[in-house]
């Protein structure tokens, strides 16, 4: 049995982040003509038992490090360190995993993060959270070669090996998915790359100011770059749902980078793209069997709303280990499997829909102050998209949802807030909804709802798992967050 390494997961919010800027950049590399220059920079690596997208989708395992080296294993300088506001203490802690499964016809991606306190079962290691994978394995591999006279460098190469080999099977187990490419990136390239791109948009609920991870920010939309970025994606104390809203910053900050990247030509700047190539090169480590240009080339119509970013179904935020030494989160694999594999399924042909593929924007036309605001939250709850809320007045006495054209998301929308009142706005997109809610409004969110009934509640304590709704990065601007 292999003990599990301390939690030294402080940087890794702002890893993932990176990680999936590279692979948002080699695709558009397709359009620059520069694509084998990008690829030529990156450290490969192989032996990793990867597939081959034969399940109906390319599965990417991206993998955050903490790590004071670049990909290449030079050591980071003492001025990118402060610049990184970190020691120079060794670690191999890879707190933030994500899995980007993207279908076969390359019209689509999702990034599902899986929380680092996940609680799953590791192989060598047993019941675990899932930060342990890597880490514990890499360090039993290299101590047990080490003890048995082999050479020390041989040893932490094997040991690498071992943990990463791991995490995958890890990741496979727990997802059901065949794991098909691997990156991974250390703390440098996170800075490097939002650097390079101009700084990102986000957007705050309110204004915080935490100084563990030193996010000193207002409140509303604003652009960050350099040490700024990396505390927004960093916190995770004084959060209301602590790693899991940090887990949302770093999908919204994913999500705006993306959009950047996808729709407004930033990279067309030779001097930016050759800062993003250099960024790669020292940030990133991918496997040896990714053919950089294919894999482009089928991203090559990915757009901005097609690329989405979620959460494994969590059952508990608030859980404990076997032996209850340890505050965990709970899933269970079946619905983490059920949830991946309905990426590829989509909408069923009997007319079934998927309410996190629509944003619905809510408008305040009544007299009450937070209705808006409390039938926003809830609708996302439901697993709709957080859209804009706004307050404004109505010729209407009683709600209305506008739509682009009636169909299996307005009536879903209907029911849920027991509004009868469907009108068709050809102004609106096809996968916005747009609700108008009055001083008659009792449903869900309003002053009348008085809450759950105790059976309501015991039904809602057994409730099965669900994933938080997606975020896209279609959108026409951030979503603000905690």
């Amino acid at each position: 049995m292999l003990t599990a390494i301390p939690d030294r997961g402080r940087w890794a919010g702002r890893i993932v982040v990176a990680l999936l800027s590279a692979v948002v950049l080699i695709a558009c590399g397709y359009t620059w003509n520069s694509v084998r220059g990008i690829e030529g920079g990156i450290t490969q690596l192989g032996g990793l038992d990867l597939g081959s997208g034969g399940d109906g989708a390319v599965d990417i395992l991206l993998v955050g490090m903490d790590s004071r080296t670049d990909a290449k294993g030079n050591p980071l300088s003492d001025q990118e360190l402060k610049w990184l506001r970190t020691g120079n203490d060794v670690s191999s802690s890879t707190d933030t995993i994500v899995l980007i499964r993207i279908p076969n016809n390359g019209a689509s991606a999702t990034a599902i993060s899986i929380p680092r306190d996940a609680y799953v079962n590791v192989p060598g290691i047993g019941m675990s959270k899932i930060n342990a994978a890597y880490g514990a394995t890499r360090e039993h591999v290299r101590r047990t070669e080490v003890e048995a006279g082999t050479d020390p460098a041989k040893a932490e190469t094997d040991g690498t090996q071992a943990g990463r080999k791991a995490l995958v099977q890890t990741v496979a187990d727990l997802t059901g998915v065949q794991v098909d490419h691997y990156a991974e990136v250390g703390l440098l390239g996170f800075a490097l790359l939002t650097d390079a791109v101009g700084g990102v948009d986000v957007c705050l609920k309110s204004a915080v100011n935490e100084p563990l991870s030193g996010a000193r920010f207002r409140a509303g939309r604003q652009t960050l770059s350099g040490g700024k970025a990396l505390a927004f994606v960093r916190q995770r104390h004084d959060l209301p749902r602590g790693d899991l809203d940090r887990i949302t910053r770093q999908q919204v900050f994913m999500a705006s980078l993306a959009q950047k990247i996808l729709s407004t030509h930033t990279l067309t700047d030779t001097g930016q793209l050759s800062k993003l190539q250099q960024a790669i090169s020292r940030s990133v480590v991918i496997d040896d069997n990714w053919d950089v240009l294919n894999f482009a080339g089928q991203l090559k119509d990915l757009s901005g709303g097609n690329v989405k970013f979620s959460t494994i179904p969590v059952v508990s935020e608030q859980g404990w280990s076997e032996d209850g030494t340890q505050s965990v989160v709970q899933v269970d694999p079946a619905a983490v499997k059920k949830f991946t594999q309905s990426l590829l399924s989509g909408p069923s042909k009997s007319g079934g829909f998927d309410r996190g593929d629509y944003k619905v924007d809510v408008v305040n036309a009544g007299t009450i102050d937070g209705l808006g605001a409390n039938v926003a939250n809830i609708l996302s709850a439901k697993g709709f998209q957080n859209g804009k809320v706004s307050t404004s007045t109505a010729n209407d006495r009683d709600s209305v949802i506008y739509t682009h054209s009636k169909g299996d998301a307005s009536s879903a929308l209907a029911r849920d807030l027991g509004i009868s009142t469907i009108r068709e706005d050809p102004a609106l997109p096809a996968d916005t909804l747009r609700v108008v809610l009055t001083n008659t409004f009792e449903g869900p969110g309003s002053i009348s709802d008085t809450g759950p009934s105790s059976d309501a509640s015991k039904a809602a304590a057994t409730a099965k798992p669900k994933a938080p709704s997606a975020i896209s990065a279609g959108t026409d601007g951030p979503v603000c967050v905690n």
